[in-house]
């Protein structure tokens, strides 16, 4: 089973702690690298290319840094894991926005494999499509709601 790079996984924890500040200003790139444990130089890449997609904004001097240009609930953690690594389908033939046929397969439509992982696309894309940003702090240690087990695999 594909897992998720070590890009998406800083990706997603400099979301999520951008997300528990959102309100209270600009957050340091060199405060998130050091709060987060991210090297600044991959950490610096992966907010210009969230910056590019519009999901955050910057702010350079004194009071900069990065920010969330909406809500964490109004930002789905699927969403934010096909930008950083592409379709969630674990097979090419599975997925619903990068469809390709595989190049051994004789009959697509009665695939076995194909019908299976079409199911595993699908359960994935559920529960990170109906997952928030906001859904994952409100459920992390040190809040009043459970660890959002489904997610652990994720992050």
């Amino acid at each position: 089973m594909r897992t998720i790079s070590k890009r998406t996984q800083y990706g997603l924890k400099a979301m999520i702690a951008l997300g528990q500040q959102y309100g209270k200003g600009p957050l340091l790139i060199s405060v998130l690298s050091e709060q987060q444990q991210i090297p600044i130089r991959f950490l610096e890449t992966i907010l210009l290319d969230l910056k590019s997609r519009e999901l955050l904004t910057s702010k350079r001097g004194k009071g900069g840094g990065y920010e969330l240009t909406r809500p964490p609930s109004a930002i789905t953690i699927g969403s934010l894991i096909r930008i950083m690594e592409g379709p969630l389908a674990p097979l090419p033939c599975a997925s619903e926005t990068a469809y390709r046929p595989c190049d051994d397969c004789r009959d697509v439509e009665h695939c076995g494999t194909r019908i299976i992982m079409r199911q595993v696309r699908d359960a994935i894309a559920d529960v990170l499509d109906r997952t928030t940003l906001g859904d994952v702090i409100a459920k992390m240690p040190g809040t009043d709601a459970q660890p959002a087990q489904e997610l652990m695999y994720y992050i």
